[in-house]
Formats: C-alpha cells, sequence, structure tokens
C-alpha cells in the first residue's frame, strides 16, 4: 500500500519576503523560505541564488543544487512542505505501466508528470514540476481523476520511466520521423530491387554497346562537373562579398540584452569508447556557460559494456549525466539521439560527437545568434576543424577538405538559399523545431545531411557561426575509406527518400532550391561513382589508347582537358581560401596532391552502393582516440589561453606605477610588453 498522502493547504509566505524580491515568482520564493526554515541553504548564498535566478531559464531549486549550495533531496522535501503534499517512492512502490500509457511515457517526459499509482479512487501523479500540476492535470484523461499531487525528483521521474517503458520510448525512437520523409521504406525488398535492377541495366549496357554507354555515362558525368564546380565558385564568391562587406560595414548596434539565458542540452553519443572519458570531461569543462544551465548527456546503448565500463570509473561533473538507449533491431546514432531528445531539459539541444573540442565561448555566441535571429532560423551550424590535421598526408587532405567545406562552401551555398547538408557536429537547434519535425531519421546513416535538407523543406533556416570545434581526423586509409562509404550511402539513401515525390520536393523548396538539391546529392555521387571514367582519359596526352579516342570531334579533347583544368582549378581556389580562414595557410603547398586524395571517395562509393542493396542502416563504427593534437594542444584550449592573455595585458596596461622614473617604462609597462610579445607568440 502506497504511503498515506497529505492533503493539506501549503503555508502563505509573508508579504515582506515577495516585496523584497518583487521581480521573482512567488513559487520560488516560497521554495526559498522553506529551504531556509529547513536549515537546507543559508541566507547568502539564497540571495546570490534568487539574483541568479532573475537572469536563467532555470528553477531555483535546480540552480541551488547546481552551484552546490543544498542536495536534491532537500529540495524536494521543501517542494513537499510548500505544496503540502508527500513523496513519491518509486523503488518501493513502482509505478504502473498502464497508467503511464493513458497518456504516453514521451508526454511524461515532456510534461515532468508520472501517473504512479491508483490510491482511495483516485490516481497519484507524481511530479517535478508542482508550479504546473494545476495546468496539466486540467488535460489528464478522465480515467486518471481525480488526480492527486505527489512530488519526486526529476532524475527519480525519467529514470522510473527509463526502468519501465524502456521499450516504448525506444521503439518510438525509430519510426518518429514521418514515413513519407524518412529512409526505413529500404526496409522493405522493392527500393532494393529496383537498385540492383537499375546496376544490372547498367551493366548489360555496358556488355552490349560499350562505347555508346562509355560516351553517354561521360558526357553525364562531365555535365555534374561543370555544374558543380561552378556552384562551388559560386559559393565561394558569395562568402567573399558577405566576408567584405562585414569587413566595410560600420559597427553593428549591441545586441538586445537576454532577460534570461536558456538551458541548453548537449547530446554526446558515445559507442564503443573506452580512452576518452577524462579528454572529453576536460574538454567540455571548457565550455564558458553557466553550470546551472547546462546540461550534458553522454548518450550509450545498453549493451555497450566497454563504454558503460569507462563511465562507471570515471566522475562525471554534476552538469554531465548519463542516457542509457535501450536494445532494438536497430542501432544507430540518429535512434540514440532521438531516444536521449525525450530526457533533455534544455530549449536548445545541441550534438558533439565523443572526440570534440569546442571553443570556450561557443555555447555563448549560438544563444546570442538564436537571440538576434528570427524565430525561422532553427539550426546553427559551427565549424569543424581537426587537430591532428598534420599527423599524415591523409589526415592534411581530409584538414584542407574541411577547411573548403565548412568555411567557404556551405556558408556560401547557405547565403544563396540552397538548402545544406549539415555537419554531424557542433549543431544547435531549437528543441520545439527539433521535435516537430520528429527529431532524426532513425535509419538514415547521414542523419545530419537528411535532417538539413528537412528543415529547408518545412521552411526553416540553417545559419553558420564562425566558432570552431576541433576533432580527430580519420587519417588511415581502410578507415577512412569505411568513413566515407557511410557518408556517400547516406547521401543516396537522402537523395532517394526526398525524391520519391518529387514534385512535392519542388513545390517546397522551388526551382533554386530543388536544382541546389541534384547538385550537392546526385551530382556529388555522380562524380565519385563515375570518377575512373575521367581518370581514363589522361590517357590521350600520353598517347596511349582510350576507347573514344577516335569517335571525339576535333578540339573536343581540347574543350574536355580544359574542363578538367578548370574544375581543378576551383577545387585548388576553394581549398585555398578555405585555408586562409583557417589560418592553416601551411597546408597550401599540399593543395595540388588532392588529386591523389579523392579517388579514395571512388572506392568509397562503390562500397557505398553494395551496402545500399545488402544493408542500407549498417553504421560502419569510426574508431576515436587514436591521434593526439599536433602541438599538443586544440585551438579550443590555445583559444583560452589567448582570451587569458590579452586579459592580462589589458590589465597590466591600466595599472599605474607612480614610483617609477619618468625617464624610464614602468614596471607595469615592462609587464604589459612582455605579455603583449608572448600573446603575439601564441596568435602565430
Amino acid at each position: 500500500m502506497p504511503p498515506v498522502i497529505s492533503l493539506a493547504a501549503a503555508r502563505q509566505i509573508h508579504a515582506g519576503s515577495a516585496e523584497s524580491l518583487p521581480q521573482l515568482q512567488r513559487s520560488a520564493l516560497r521554495l526559498g523560505e522553506h529551504l531556509l526554515t529547513a536549515g537546507a541553504v543559508s541566507p547568502q548564498a539564497l540571495e546570490r541564488a534568487l539574483a541568479d535566478h532573475a537572469r536563467m531559464d532555470v528553477r531555483l531549486g535546480d540552480l541551488l543544487v547546481a552551484q552546490g549550495e543544498t542536495t536534491p533531496e532537500a529540495v524536494a522535501e521543501a517542494l513537499c512542505t510548500q505544496h503540502g503534499t508527500g513523496r513519491a517512492d518509486f523503488a518501493s512502490y513502482p509505478p504502473d505501466p498502464g497508467l503511464i500509457d493513458l497518456i504516453g511515457a514521451r508526454r511524461c517526459l515532456r510534461d515532468g508528470i508520472l501517473p504512479w499509482r491508483r490510491f482511495a479512487g483516485a490516481t497519484l501523479i507524481a511530479t517535478s514540476r508542482p508550479d504546473r500540476f494545476e495546468q496539466l492535470a486540467a488535460t489528464l484523461p478522465a480515467d486518471l481523476n481525480p488526480a492527486i499531487m505527489v512530488i519526486c525528483r526529476e532524475d527519480e521521474l525519467q529514470a522510473a520511466l527509463s526502468d519501465r517503458r524502456a521499450e516504448v520510448l525506444g521503439a518510438a525512437a525509430e519510426t518518429r520521423v514521418n514515413l513519407a520523409e524518412s529512409c526505413r521504406i529500404w526496409l522493405r525488398p522493392g527500393p532494393r530491387a529496383t537498385l540492383v535492377a537499375v546496376l544490372g541495366l547498367l551493366l548489360l549496357c555496358a556488355i552490349l554497346a560499350p562505347l555508346a554507354t562509355f560516351a553517354i555515362l561521360t558526357v553525364w558525368t562531365v555535365g555534374w562537373m561543370v555544374v558543380g564546380s561552378v556552384m562551388k565558385a559560386a559559393a565561394a564568391v558569395a562568402q567573399a562579398l558577405a566576408t567584405r562587406r562585414a569587413r566595410k560595414a560600420p559597427s553593428p548596434p549591441s545586441a538586445p540584452t537576454i532577460a534570461r539565458l536558456p538551458k541548453i542540452s548537449v547530446l554526446v553519443p558515445l559507442f564503443r569508447e573506452s580512452e576518452l572519458a577524462a579528454r572529453l570531461i576536460a574538454r567540455l569543462s571548457r565550455l564558458d556557460y553557466p553550470r546551472a544551465l547546462l546540461d550534458i548527456c553522454l548518450v550509450t546503448e545498453a549493451s555497450d559494456d566497454e563504454t558503460h565500463a569507462m563511465l562507471d570509473a570515471t566522475a562525471l561533473p554534476p552538469w554531465m549525466r548519463r542516457v542509457t538507449v535501450p536494445e532494438g533491431a536497430l542501432k544507430t546514432k540518429p535512434r540514440a539521439l532521438n531516444y536521449a531528445l525525450d530526457f533533455c531539459r534544455g530549449s536548445i539541444v545541441g550534438i558533439y560527437d565523443a572526440e570534440d573540442a569546442p571553443a570556450p565561448d561557443q555555447l555563448r555566441r549560438v544563444v546570442d545568434h538564436f537571440h538576434s535571429c528570427g524565430p525561422k532560423v532553427a539550426c546553427v551550424q559551427g565549424v569543424l576543424d581537426f587537430y591532428n590535421a598534420r599527423a599524415n598526408w591523409l589526415a592534411r587532405c581530409f584538414a584542407i577538405e574541411y577547411a573548403a567545406w565548412f568555411r567557404v562552401v556551405l556558408p556560401g551555398l547557405a547565403r544563396m538559399g540552397v538548402p545544406v547538408p549539415l555537419g554531424g557536429t557542433t549543431l544547435f537547434f531549437r528543441r520545439r523545431v527539433l521535435e516537430d519535425l520528429g527529431g532524426w531519421d532513425a535509419h538514415n546513416v547521414t542523419e545530419d545531411a537528411d535532417l538539413g535538407l528537412r528543415l529547408a523543406r518545412h521552411g526553416y533556416r540553417t545559419e553558420f557561426l564562425d566558432s570552431v570545434t576541433e576533432e580527430e581526423a580519420n587519417c588511415r586509409a581502410w578507415p577512412w575509406v569505411r568513413q566515407r562509404s557511410r557518408w556517400l550511402k547516406g547521401y543516396a539513401l537522402t537523395w532517394a527518400t526526398h525524391m520519391r515525390r518529387p514534385d512535392r520536393l519542388l513545390r517546397q523548396l522551388g526551382p533554386w532550391g530543388f536544382f541546389g538539391v541534384q547538385v550537392l546529392f546526385l551530382g556529388t555521387l555522380t562524380q565519385f561513382v563515375f570518377m575512373p571514367l575521367i581518370w581514363s582519359f589522361w590517357a590521350l596526352p600520353l598517347g596511349l589508347w582510350h576507347p573514344l579516342g577516335e569517335t571525339i570531334p576535333a578540339g573536343g579533347v581540347a574543350a574536355l582537358f580544359a574542363v578538367f583544368i578548370g574544375s581543378e582549378m576551383v577545387t585548388l581556389s576553394v581549398g585555398a581560401m578555405g585555408l586562409g580562414r583557417a589560418d592553416k595557410r601551411r597546408l597550401i603547398p599540399w593543395l595540388p596532391t588532392l588529386h591523389l586524395y579523392f579517388p579514395l571517395a571512388a572506392l568509397a562509393s562503390y562500397k557505398a552502393l553494395w551496402e545500399m542493396a545488402a544493408r542500407p542502416f549498417f553504421w560502419d563504427k569510426t574508431t576515436h582516440g587514436l591521434d593526439e593534437p599536433d602541438d599538443g594542444m586544440t585551438a579550443a584550449r590555445i583559444a583560452a589561453i589567448r582570451a587569458r592573455l590579452r586579459q592580462a595585458v589589458a590589465r597590466a596596461n591600466d595599472l599605474p606605477d607612480a614610483d617609477a622614473p619618468a625617464a624610464q617604462p614602468s614596471a607595469s609597462a615592462e609587464s604589459a610588453s612582455c605579455l603583449r610579445r608572448v600573446s603575439n607568440a601564441v596568435e602565430m
């Protein structure tokens, strides 16, 4: 039998307390009064917390716990006293799954309520948000009335739901995206059979009419090469013009003050990670954002004993917690993200990878960006870079590719109004929009690229933030091919999914956006798959035989090589532009070697095509933690040192030295000069 619940009314606080802090909500004041009465918090700590609470979107109890001024249990007991009710005891009396299913586990997580047990003809409803209970109770099904409120902690509520309804939540995570926009249609044999039939027909044509097939495919590939190069060049010009305008424009007015800083949930998916815990915590600890507003969720798979053992041996800070995804038929990163999304506590949801090293001020800049732009900007994408760019040749080429992609091409395309595929990390979303769109497609192995396209289809925009997150470059040949094959397979699945109804896609994106999608997805896939056709033409200047050597009209070879050279020049120019923006000009001499780098992607494309037919949802895991930063420090760490040095220089410049002789520099001036020299050395 559950414990007897008191239904006494909550006591009223003195009017003087409300008058002393009129800007705060009455519920927060009452909670503070009860914590003081119980001796669970000091008056000085409460005063500081009340001042912070006025400018932070966080409950007072959570703020006090985050600041280490009280305990979660003390807050729960104070809430019981405040509201004149009792505590839920899920350990002794587990929740009734049938009652949970009356409103659904996802709503329980969203609203912070849990139908617990039947008692004396009523239903005990546990809640971690008692100030909202009256409003929520009015929306409950009739079967749960009359409802009696009891108090629980949020972590208790989430743990109880995870324990009792994990399978239901796990199944829901696989199908959140509308079927019309999901690639889970590939669960059926039809799409895969169609792919095999198309590839078989292509092979048959190559056997029956090899020259005609060779010529048609060459024209097709060269056409996409031209279009892709023109679009890449246009994106570079658009980005360069925007940068020039920004430099010449007068200083913008200061952004409007943010009344209350929002809470940010950051999802960090982990799978088979055994060496990254200490580095991960150290890197994320550098984030300069109030800890009370930081909710970092380490998302793990239930069967991943390797990662669980690592986390069990690691002391996590209080603003970092684990979310364990239950077993299911599918095991992909987007499924894990969908499951964890329901457990998030923030109004902004971000994504980091296990090896990421973000800039310390990144979260504050994300909040400022969302605050200053309109509601149609649903996603902010940061810049991705590598901290081991000089590990070997492959890492250098990968760094060049990323510099061009994230610093030039993608932001330029976004300025041109082209839907952009997102990167897999350093993404930040308005949670409301993310939930409205169904989160991530759990079956898509490039869930980021797919989500970028779905955002555009529903009228939302992605904007780019010049804030860098460094990660580890995959700089071993076969792991690189495996990773790239997953990306290309995801591109192919995304294109095939959204092109099931090309008329609808055209309506939603408009002609320009529709064209951009064809170039980014179909054009990219075409160039990699048929890249050997392009290579074969290098036999002509070497005097070697070529199948189309006698059929190409006069001047055709010259025109063809003009296209090849023009495309190569665009690639080199955009790469150099990206390296300049990334302050990695030392890699410019390696630009010509990209000609030997991209053929690896052709090999990856064949693996991707085979997997589309054989196992379209297989997630080829990339191993992390194999390389250290080039110079022992990430750019995020260097940025933090630079900031401290600049502050020290500013302080030294402001220190007067009245005792120093007028003809000699003061000690403070000498200190400032020394600090400036050190700062300049770090900047180089």
